[in-house]
């Protein structure tokens, strides 16, 4: 199984303060429609397919790998992406949080299994080394708070 985690604090000095709601707008954009957060072309489709009061449902097309994920939104505080289909199984969170001295901090952590790969075999702990990396999910948390400040900045947030 894979595990990982990073924290990021919202607003680091220098940048364009964002509040709570600010920072949950994007989190759930990128949650709608991932095209506008990641990597020109890394994402070709992101189509939201069925939707009620307590979930939606996500296909998207990341990395040239189908997927559907149950996307669950906890307002202001977390998203949860089930991953239903695709080549991972199980889920991540992306969490905002405020500590005792009243900072906010963005977390991700996720819990995945690779369909049809041996547990804790080469694949998984080839993606395990990449999530835990300078440019795993610290440097995704990152980049999501930098789209918001621009979406922010233009008007579309």
């Amino acid at each position: 199984m894979i595990y990982s985690t990073a924290t990021v604090p919202v607003n680091p000095a220098g940048e364009i303060r964002l509040t709570r709601e600010q920072a949950w707008k994007g989190l759930e954009l990128k949650a709608r429609d991932a095209r506008l957060f990641l990597p020109e072309g890394l994402c070709t489709r992101c189509d939201v397919s069925a939707e009620s009061a307590t979930h939606f449902v996500r296909d998207a097309t990341i990395a040239g790998a189908d997927l559907r994920e149950i996307i669950v939104l906890e307002p202001l505080t977390k998203v949860t992406f089930f991953q239903a289909t695709g080549p991972r199984e199980g889920a991540i969170i992306n969490e905002l949080f405020e500590d005792e001295a009243g900072t906010l901090w963005l977390k991700f952590y996720c819990y995945l299994g690779l369909r049809d790969k041996a547990p804790d075999g080469p694949e998984e702990q080839a993606e395990q080394a990449q999530f835990d990396s300078d440019k795993g999910y610290k440097a995704a948390l990152l980049s999501t708070l930098k789209r918001t400040r621009e979406l922010l900045a233009e008007g579309r947030l």
